[in-house]
């Protein structure tokens, strides 16, 4: 089925930017139709998608939120129609409200494709003046945007990029919000997050649902070996030494590997089988544009360790800026690695654990 991905935003935000870069650098052996919308003007942004062989159906008599019913549902039916097309990508007029070109789409479809993506391209050296200014088109198309991605960022201070996600953080709470300069992203890194492929949190609770449902085959087939053998006394006092054990070594060598079976043992017997991952864990995602050292990090996550202070962490992965170099980290108790990588789309941090002291874990990460 043809995927539809829509590029809204602001006027001379960097749409066809980001789009010839997603053709150029992720989409070139894919069969794209672009449908431009100029709003009345002649399409002059047509000719480079030409030359790469991208067929073009510009709409330049209007807002493509001005007819609805009419000129776009009919344009998008032909292009399915004549192209049969991977994707289509829409870039609307940077002063249609996203969420009727939404509707449009949905409506004019029928089951023939899908929306695959809501973009909104932000500029952030101007956010502030257009959300006072313009405030009901520009606040629509972050709103019911799923990936926010940032321009010229490359131009502001850090201070000056975290005020711009905390404005964008006000009318949508849960788009990915791109903050890194787009030169030092390649267009597969943005077009995963475009299509949701990057879900830190999912990525790490179902990793956590594994081991959780691994250690469960575990102690069946252990508590099942001692059914048959009939040594349920000797199981228990096992299961006994084993928890001395975890304490022991928790409390004098702040290794929480044992106590987190111990854990997932008691959860056990809490809950019946089969449950969600958020039966059992909680987590904690969080957005940062700082900047850290490699120290730093190596220091919080030596927090992590401490149950009392942050909750039973068992799992914590990320990515933020260094001065040099990007920064990546894994922790599970007992063990981290921090090392370099190439940038990713905005600094991340997910912790997974049970009984997660949220606002503690937070504070770590400033």
């Amino acid at each position: 089925m043809t995927k539809i991905d829509i590029v809204s935003g602001f006027l001379g935000a960097g749409k066809t930017t980001l789009i010839r870069k997603l053709l150029q650098e992720s989409l070139s052996g894919t069969k794209v139709v672009l449908i431009e919308n100029e709003f009345g003007e002649i399409g002059i942004d047509g000719g480079f998608l030409k030359d790469a062989g991208i067929e073009i159906k510009e709409m330049n008599s209007g807002c493509i939120c001005c007819s609805l019913v009419g000129d776009f549902g009919a344009s998008l039916k032909e292009v399915l129609s004549q192209y049969d097309p991977e994707r289509i990508i829409i870039e609307p007029s940077g002063v249609g409200k996203l969420s009727d070109v939404m509707a449009a789409v949905k409506s004019a479809v029928e089951g023939k494709a899908e929306l695959n993506s809501a973009v909104a391209v932000v500029d952030a050296k101007k956010a502030k003046m257009y959300i006072k200014n313009f405030g009901e088109f520009f606040i629509n198309q972050i709103a019911c945007a799923g990936t926010v991605i940032l321009s010229r960022t490359d131009q502001l201070s850090d201070e000056k990029i975290a005020e711009v996600v905390a404005m964008i953080r006000e009318h949508n709470d849960k788009a990915t919000v791109i903050t890194t300069p787009w030169p030092l992203l390649t267009g597969d890194q943005i077009l995963a997050v475009i299509e949701g492929q990057t879900d830190l949190e999912k990525e790490l609770m179902e990793e956590a649902m594994r081991m959780h449902e691994e250690h469960e085959r575990e102690h069946h087939h252990h508590h099942h070996e001692h059914e048959h053998e009939h040594e349920h006394e000797h199981e228990h006092e096992e299961h006994e030494h084993e928890h001395h054990h975890d304490h022991e070594e928790h409390e004098h060598h702040h290794e929480h590997h044992h106590e987190h079976e111990e854990h997932e043992h008691h959860h056990d017997h809490e809950h019946h089988h089969h449950h969600d991952a958020d039966e059992i864990f909680t987590s904690v995602g969080i957005e940062t544009t700082a900047r850290y050292t490699k120290e730093e990090i190596t220091d919080i996550l030596k927090e992590l360790g401490y149950e009392d202070e942050y909750g039973m962490v068992i799992r914590a992965k990320g990515m933020v800026a260094g001065e040099d170099s990007w920064i990546y980290f894994d922790y599970t108790p007992g063990e981290s690695d921090v090392r370099s990588g190439n940038p990713d789309v905005t600094g991340r941090v997910c912790v997974i654990g049970a009984e997660l002291k949220e606002d503690q874990v937070r504070k770590l990460f400033r």
